[in-house]
């Protein structure tokens, strides 16, 4: 007997689910994200977007109700790797003038991506004429929209300080203690300038 052919709802159906899923795993990694941060501003931004995605989990729940379907989440890779590298890149930088800047780039990854996501449930929700479950959709999508549209503001000035502050030290000749590995190079540098000097 030939497999049932796959159709939209399907693909509706499991594209939520791997939305529940990263949904949930966002406000893990706003909470996360919040304790981290080091400027009240980006904190603020981080706690009112966790508060923002619990509504927009119960919004799916929602969802699921309009079509007839029991809440599940489906593990999504696509979250799993973009917290993960989250947490790489705070153990990398976490104690750097640049850690909020790398915090943003990847609070604004996770934002991308749900806004991909959404937009596409929306159009197919549509499309299938969930018209009730696509205003609750367009809903999410708009505060991510704005979500990502504050982090970018921040991330401009936070950004000018870390690149300020970087500059001040290369200008002043002065080691910073949180970069190792540029002080490892202009260490090396400053050696083989030493050489070069005694060679002639």
């Amino acid at each position: 007997m030939a497999a049932k052919q796959k159709t939209l709802h399907d693909a509706f159906y499991e594209t939520l689910k791997d939305v529940y899923y990263a949904e949930k795993q966002s406000v893990r990694a706003l909470k996360k994200s919040a304790k981290s941060a080091e400027h009240d501003e980006l904190r603020q931004a981080f706690e009112t977007h966790a508060e923002e995605s619990a509504v927009q989990v119960e919004r799916l729940q929602q969802v699921f109700e309009i079509i007839g379907k029991s809440a599940r989440a489906k593990t999504c890779e696509a979250m799993q790797g973009l917290t993960a590298e989250m947490d790489e890149d705070l153990e990398d930088f976490g104690d750097s003038p640049a850690a909020d800047a790398v915090l943003i780039g990847c609070a604004q990854a996770v934002e991308h991506y749900e806004i991909a996501r959404y937009g596409t449930l929306k159009t197919w929700a549509s499309q299938l004429g969930y018209e009730d479950a696509a205003k609750l959709l367009d809903e999410t999508l708009q505060e991510e929209k704005k979500t990502d549209e504050l982090l970018t503001q921040i991330a401009q000035s936070i950004n000018v300080e870390g690149s300020e502050e970087a500059g001040t030290e290369d200008e002043a000749g002065t080691e910073d203690e949180a970069a190792p590995r540029k002080k490892g190079v202009k260490a090396e540098s400053e050696s083989k300038a030493k050489s070069k000097s005694k060679a002639e």
